[in-house]
């Protein structure tokens, strides 16, 4: 009776640590360098001035963006988790310095786990809301 119960609660042991082990986030792997095209990199925001965006932005944002990014862009949303590479850090310093141009690419055609957007958002008045959007997050 007694090598029974031993038993059981070394197996309830060990299978609640496996599952606990199963729930603790991962580390995920740091983004490796983008190969930004020249023509992105010297892209110019036409609408960088137009405060009115904003909430065109915002609302863009919060539908295709949020959900991996997160409500303030630190790379916390609610799908973050199940990514293998870190999505960044909208309000950083290194993400913050990077043009307009820059953003733009990264943002629309993407690479590996970031999907391509050119479809999903076509409108270059639209896509440029989104990256006025991402300056808000400065920190």
């Amino acid at each position: 009776m007694k090598k029974k119960s031993l038993l059981l609660i070394t197996t309830v042991v060990i299978t609640g640590l496996f599952l606990i082990s199963w729930m603790v986030p991962q580390e995920q792997k740091k983004p490796t360098p983008w190969e930004v095209p020249e023509k992105y990199k010297k892209m110019e925001n036409t609408y960088k001035d137009d405060a009115s965006l904003n909430k065109v932005g915002k609302m863009l944002y919060a539908k295709h963006c949020k959900s991996c990014h997160g409500n303030r862009g630190l790379g916390d949303g609610p799908m973050a988790k199940n990514l293998e590479t870190f999505s960044g850090n909208f309000s950083s310093e290194e993400f913050q310095n990077q043009s307009d141009g820059v953003l733009f690419y990264k943002s629309f055609i993407g690479r590996d786990e970031m999907p391509n957007y050119e479809k999903k958002i076509p409108d270059d008045e639209d896509r440029w809301a989104i990256i006025n959007f991402l300056r808000t997050f400065k920190k």
